[in-house]
């Protein structure tokens, strides 16, 4: 079929539904839990505890969460602590699922099949069944939970001079949500309700906030590039698909995601510590760095000839400064030119590969384990390490995870990637002849792809390839769409 009929309604969103669950097994991904899975859900009644002396009790601190308006599976939580010398504390806390998913259960060998949740524009495939992983293993607000904190000393020009992980009980005060934070943040709305009820609250994210600002300046002192990517966003109308939007960034994402990576920093320095092997998460020096040259020398700056982190910083921050509103454009075909992130092993005394657009040598992932295995496989190792037994997973098999682990983000990458194309053909089947402005995301032997802002969709040129790269903007008309194909064809105009 070329698509659905428009004003179908209902049946938009269990169109893209059943597109999302054929290929999620196209792509090796399984869209549902197993019998013996279901099983083991069916046991677990209650989120798990502990009277160990050695997870601390952190319950009286004023934690909070910051996600998704609609998220429920919430990995993380922070707070602050003011030291003397203009000095802060960080703790962020992570959910401990491996209390609860136990390594080698059918719930856990669905979670290392699949290696992360998969979230499409029509359905939500988690990692870990909701009854865990929105309820049981979330640090919901108002419940107590077990987690692993990672503590971090940061200095008034964002150094982190220590860091510690340990496992800790936990409450959440305040389920809060990115755009409410951000807009608070940046004084063009009031506090939050829960910010407001909560005694001290306030002064605690604005605390959090400037800790997060200062990391950030120094990541990028370093060489970290600050780029702005954007993702499209399915909007719905009463189950009939309406626009795809691109998700912007603020304030409140950065806060996060600055911490988040100062704590994922902490995390592989400890098992650095206490020579044990990590899975890092790594993003090679670019190989198509003679491109992104190219790319700079067209907005008539030069790049050194052999990578560097701070030039094309430099560079970057030169046209966010000139350019703020392309600069999402320019951001998104650098990232498809530095390419892919992945999982590599390293084992004590090893020199891995760090990760590019961070500047880090140090790095792992380790606080979404609700959403990813490579997580909860760091959990399992940071706690084996903490109590003094042996890792829990040998190099081989770490090895083997790390190359099933990019895989299969690659494959969960696809699908997601298949959704949205089925849900821009819908949207733009009556724009066929008309003409946009698009920018070159793809170029290779397999096709060139543009994407243009209104929707935020991307397709395949069809005609008028030559000479074009990532990067290049260019004038295109519509041709064809196919929903059920997910084809959104463009030609040279």
């Amino acid at each position: 079929m070329a698509h659905p009929q428009r004003g179908s309604g209902p049946s938009n969103k269990m169109d893209l539904a059943a597109i999302a669950r054929r290929s999620m097994i196209e792509q090796g991904l399984q869209p549902e839990f197993s019998e013996a899975a279901a099983r083991e859900l069916e046991a677990l009644t209650q989120a798990p505890s502990s009277a160990e002396p050695s997870v601390r009790d952190m319950r009286a601190r004023l934690w909070a969460s910051i996600d998704n308006d609609d998220s429920l599976d919430l990995d993380q939580l922070s707070v602050a602590e003011p030291l003397a010398g203009h000095a802060t504390k960080i703790f962020v806390a992570v959910a401990d699922v491996d209390a609860i998913v136990k390594k080698g259960d059918a719930i856990d060998d669905h979670a290392r099949t699949n290696t992360t949740s998969v979230y499409t524009a029509a359905h939500i495939y988690p990692m870990l069944p909701e009854k865990l992983s929105t309820d049981l293993s979330s640090l919901r607000q108002d419940v107590d939970r077990l987690a692993l904190v990672m503590e971090m000393v940061v200095t008034d020009d964002g150094t982190v001079t220590q860091s510690d992980v340990y496992r800790a009980t936990v409450r959440n005060r305040a389920k809060l949500a990115y755009n409410g934070v951000a807009a608070w943040l940046d004084g063009a709305a009031e506090a939050p309700g829960r910010v407001r009820d909560v005694p001290g609250l306030d002064e605690q994210l604005r605390m959090q906030d400037a800790v997060a600002q200062r990391l950030r300046r120094k990541r990028f002192e370093r060489g970290a590039l600050s780029l702005e990517t954007q993702e499209a966003r399915a909007v719905f109308e009463n189950g009939a698909l309406s626009d795809l939007v691109a998700d912007e960034r603020n304030r409140a994402k950065d806060l996060i995601e600055d911490l988040m990576i100062a704590a994922n920093g902490a995390t592989a320095r400890f098992l650095d510590e206490h020579a044990f092997p990590s899975l890092r998460r790594v993003l090679r020096s670019p190989e198509r760095w003679s491109k992104i040259i190219e790319l700079a020398a067209s907005f008539g700056e030069r790049l050194p000839p052999d990578p560097s982190n701070a030039a094309l910083e430099a560079f970057l921050l030169k046209r966010r400064e000139a350019a703020p509103g392309r600069f999402a454009d320019l951001s998104l075909s650098v990232v498809k030119l530095l390419g892919r992130g992945e999982y590599v092993l390293d084992v004590p005394g090893g020199q891995v590969p760090g990760h590019f657009g961070l500047a880090l040598r140090d790095y792992t992932h380790s606080t979404a384990p609700n959403r990813r295995f490579p997580d909860l496989l760091t959990h399992r190792l940071l706690k084996a390490a903490m109590s003094g037994r042996p890792p829990p997973y040998t190099a081989e098999e770490l090895n083997q995870l790390a190359t099933h682990c990019t895989e299969q983000e690659d494959a969960a990458a696809k699908v997601e990637r298949r959704v949205r194309k089925s849900a821009a053909a819908f949207l733009l089947s009556p724009r066929v002849g008309q003409r946009f402005d698009a920018i070159v995301t793809g170029a290779s032997p397999k096709g060139t792809y543009v994407r243009i802002d209104r929707p935020n969709a991307e397709g395949r040129l069809v005609r008028g390839t030559q000479g074009l790269d990532v990067g290049d903007r260019v004038r295109v008309e519509l041709v064809h769409t196919d929903f059920d194909k997910g084809f959104v064809d463009f030609a040279r105009a």
